[in-house]
């Protein structure tokens, strides 16, 4: 009885210790995605002053510097991470559950931060081409100073083109990937740091090929309306979550397409 008792003390000990570590991973998550927003707003306030004191020339393009595009990439990347970690959080809480259960059979898995930075680099890929496209369409006079197209044309073929994207079946296996988090990493894993790094990088890919075509929606309703943001993230995040995941997708890209085909005759 006398080591029986120590034992189980520490039992209790190490499952209290791996409670705190699953709060941690998850209020962590919850601080970044809290803190994206926050920067999100702040940054749409500042960019709703500086369109007020703007008078726009219909026609006229507006080349982006270095210094522009560099600020636009950060914009879209923290933008990036607050519409998409709320989706991928039940995998890399998942990764975390499994990084927990080995350390407690003594065999030690990379940290969770490794897998996000995989995730997130994805993201931030995609970023910098949101970022480069914008800075394109600002050249060629297609944005308005609230960063939405001028142009009922460029509206129109972006939301064929994501309505249609809803329907393809690339889609539903990028989205099947997304939604089965215990099938991904069974079927994805790899070891050692840059495996934990390139299986985070590999699901977001899968996110991304996902996510791309709504993400450019942005363009359309303005990139800093955190309405819209806020709209589409929460659509992924059904999408990623919710059961009936097919109906909805579908229904969204037939909602998308009509609408396309409806401003383009219009």
């Amino acid at each position: 009885m006398d080591r029986i008792a120590p034992q189980s003390a520490v039992d209790r000990s190490i499952e209290a210790v791996l409670r705190s570590d699953r709060r941690v991973v998850a209020a962590t998550l919850a601080a970044v995605i809290a803190l994206a927003w926050l920067y999100l707003w702040r940054d749409a306030e500042s960019m709703a002053r500086m369109a007020a004191m703007q008078a726009p020339v219909a026609g006229m393009s507006h080349a982006m510097g270095a210094g522009a595009i560099a600020v636009a990439f950060a914009m879209w990347a923290v933008m990036m991470a607050g519409m998409m970690l709320p989706g991928a959080a039940p995998t890399i809480l998942l990764y975390g559950a499994l990084v927990r259960k080995n350390g407690e059979r003594g065999t030690v898995l990379p940290a969770v931060w490794i897998f996000t930075s995989g995730y997130l680099a994805v993201w931030t890929g995609f970023s910098l081409v949101a970022a480069l496209l914008q800075a394109a369409l600002e050249a060629a006079a297609l944005t308005t100073p609230t960063m939405s197209s001028s142009s009922n044309s460029l509206d129109a073929l972006l939301l064929i083109a994501a309505g249609t994207y809803q329907w393809l079946p690339l889609k539903e296996v990028c989205l099947r990937k997304c939604r089965n988090p215990i099938e991904f990493l069974a079927t994805r894993w790899r070891a050692g740091t840059g495996g934990a790094f390139r299986m985070g990088a590999e699901h977001g890919v899968y996110c991304t090929g996902c996510c791309w075509a709504l993400m450019l929606l942005l363009f359309v309703a303005g990139v800093m309306n955190l309405l819209w943001v806020a709209l589409i993230a929460g659509f992924v995040l059904v999408e990623k979550l919710l059961p009936a995941h097919r109906f909805t997708s579908r229904l969204a890209g037939a909602a998308l397409l009509l609408s396309g085909l409806a401003l383009l005759v219009r």
